[in-house]
């Protein structure tokens, strides 16, 4: 089977990109060619999200257009609403095959069977591929990629979660924590710096317990001093690593190294200890408290994001004011503010005092304009400063250029063809509520 084309369609966080990327390239093994979302395809491959309830109805609606645009072609659903309810899955007309987590792995070969075969009858339903995930205990190897059209590559690390937390569905659709071996990382960045790639994201479920489940063990401190010194690496980007995971030694090389960049994202959910208790999150506020204080300290100009849930079942008045109060506090850039939803099969949905919408809706507008505000004033800091950028292939909103800067500024700037994926220099010489602008000072690199 040679010269079929697959179009992906990816919801969801960094790490469904990375499962995206794998999933790309080892289609492409088989012969198929990728194409843009929106051009003809013999296959589209949507991987899904289930976080929150607003992130399956985003799920059918992204399938609903897939099945529209896209009458003749194979539509296969994988991801975390496949592997958590592949029934619900099943049922929105127009799905061929429904592939879980734990069978990613296998969808060339499914794909290939399917493709060789005939179409289900709509009667019949999708053929579905949705083992246990909680039996996986090591990571896979994905093959060698080539990430097109991407400015910035995304490492999967990490897969699966050891936490309980009260809300959450994540453990349902990864299963438990495991680890990749830090030489096959090593391996792949050194590649991607190859195909020039200057900066790295590193991404897993649960970051920060990377290595605890590897023989030797190992830690995220160990990996992070071992990628540093890789030719041609400009940014060594972490994703969402929880506060109890920051041991002296990842600290030391956050703080001291000039090839991680400087921003962090370290989920909070909620300011109120009561709270936190009843999420079964493994941390206080005053430890969350200091330590961000200790980052703001120690690295000057960080990029700060968290996570805060509203209207977790039992959050009072009082609850609400201690996180907006701890938000006004901390010296954040950027704020991910979720509505609580109930997901089947987690502790919270038997809790009682479940907070009623209007009051959520209010919470959340009041959390994210406090974040807006926050986020303008980092980034007004910013003006009159140099910052070093990794220039972005997707232009900005006004046609120009984009810069990302370490601290994850977004900068638009006026400037040639052909600096995608290089560092740059930029002087900031604005920022308002909806674009931060400047001017290119200097190219980087080849």
């Amino acid at each position: 089977m040679t010269d079929r084309t697959v179009a992906f369609a990816t919801l969801g966080c960094r790490l469904n990109q990375a499962d995206t990327h794998e999933l790309q390239a080892s289609l492409q093994a088989r012969g198929f060619r990728t194409v843009e979302l929106g051009q003809p395809a013999d296959v589209v491959v949507v991987n899904t999200c289930t976080v929150t309830a607003r992130a399956d109805f985003s799920d059918r609606q992204m399938i609903h257009r897939v099945v529209r645009q896209y009458p003749g072609a194979r539509v296969v659903v994988t991801g975390c609403w496949a592997q958590v309810d592949p029934e619900a899955v099943a049922r929105v007309r127009g799905v061929d095959l429904v592939v879980g987590n734990a069978d990613k792995r296998r969808l060339p070969e499914l794909l290939q069977t399917r493709m060789a075969g005939p179409t289900r009858p709509a009667a019949v339903g999708p053929e579905r591929h949705v083992s246990d995930v909680a039996t996986l205990r090591e990571m896979t190897v994905p093959p060698p990629m080539s990430l097109a059209g991407r400015s910035r590559a995304v490492v999967k690390v990490q897969e699966g979660c050891q936490h309980r937390c009260a809300f959450c569905i994540v453990p349902f659709a990864r299963g438990t924590s495991r680890c990749r071996r830090p030489e096959q990382i090593l391996e792949q960045v050194a590649a991607l710096v190859g195909q020039g790639y200057t900066e790295v994201a590193l991404t897993g479920v649960d970051l920060g317990h990377y290595g605890y489940d590897l023989t030797p063990r190992t830690s995220l401190a160990s990996l992070l001093e071992r990628l540093a010194p890789i030719s041609g690496l400009r940014w060594v980007r972490l994703s969402s690593i929880l506060p109890a995971y920051f041991t002296p030694d990842l600290l030391a090389v956050i703080s001291d190294s000039d090839r991680i960049a400087p921003h962090l994202h370290i989920p909070l959910q909620s300011g109120s200890d009561r709270v936190l208790r009843r999420m079964r999150r493994p941390y206080s506020v005053a430890m969350y408290r200091r330590l961000v204080e200790r980052l703001a300290t120690d690295i000057p100009g960080l990029g700060l994001g968290a996570d805060v849930m509203v209207g977790f079942p039992g959050e009072t008045d009082t609850d609400f004011a201690a996180t907006r109060s701890l938000v006004e506090a901390l010296p954040f850039t950027y704020l991910h503010v979720f509505a609580y939803s109930d997901r089947r099969g987690t502790a919270a949905v038997n809790l009682d005092a479940h907070v009623d919408a209007m009051t959520i809706r209010r919470r959340s507008a009041t959390l994210r304009a406090l974040a807006d505000a926050k986020g303008l004033a980092f980034r007004q800091r910013l003006v009159g400063t140099t910052q070093e950028v990794v220039v972005l292939e997707t232009p900005g909103a006004r046609g120009g250029p984009v810069g990302l800067t370490g601290n994850y500024v977004e900068i638009e700037f006026d400037g040639p063809r052909g600096l995608a994926r290089r560092p740059a220099r930029l002087r900031v010489v604005d920022a308002n509520a909806g674009f931060t602008r400047g001017e290119l000072v200097e190219a980087l690199g080849p």
